[in-house]
C-alpha cells in the first residue's frame, strides 16, 4: 500500500471517530446505532438486479451528500432522530472507505474506485 492510500484510510478513520464521539456525546441510543450501522448495505440487493443497476443503489447510500444534508437538516430542525441517523451513516461510510471500500464501479461488485477488492484484486 503506497503512502498516500495510509494517510487516505486514516482520514477516513478520523471522520468515522468524529462521527461516532459526536454520537455517544449527544446521548442517543446505542441500540439505535447497533441496528442502523450497517443499513446502507442493505443496498447490495440491488446487485440482485444485475451489476450495472447494483453499483446504483449501493453507491446512492454510500455517497456523503446525503447524510450531510441530513445532518444539517437535523441541526437546523432540532431533529434529534435526523441527526442520529445522519451520524450513524456518516460513521459507516467512513468506515467502509477507512477499510479500502469504495464506491462501486458498473462493472461488478469488486470494481471499486479504490480499486479492486477482494481475494482475485491482484487481477484487476
Amino acid at each position: 500500500m503506497r503512502p498516500v492510500d495510509l494517510i487516505v484510510r486514516f482520514e477516513w478513520v478520523t471522520v468515522a471517530a468524529l462521527a461516532i464521539v459526536c454520537y455517544a456525546m449527544s446521548s442517543f441510543s446505542w441500540w439505535l446505532f447497533a441496528l442502523l450501522i450497517l443499513a446502507p448495505d442493505l443496498s447490495m440487493l440491488g446487485y440482485l438486479a444485475g451489476p450495472r443497476f447494483g453499483a446504483v443503489t449501493y453507491n446512492a447510500l454510500h455517497i456523503l451528500i446525503a447524510p450531510l444534508v441530513l445532518l444539517l437538516a437535523g441541526a437546523l430542525l432540532a431533529g434529534p432522530v435526523t441527526t442520529a441517523v445522519a451520524l450513524i451513516w456518516i460513521a459507516h461510510i467512513a468506515i467502509d472507505r477507512a477499510l479500502g471500500y469504495g464506491l462501486k464501479l458498473p462493472t461488478g461488485f469488486q470494481d471499486t474506485h479504490l480499486g479492486r477488492i477482494g481475494r482475485d484484486r491482484a487481477a484487476g
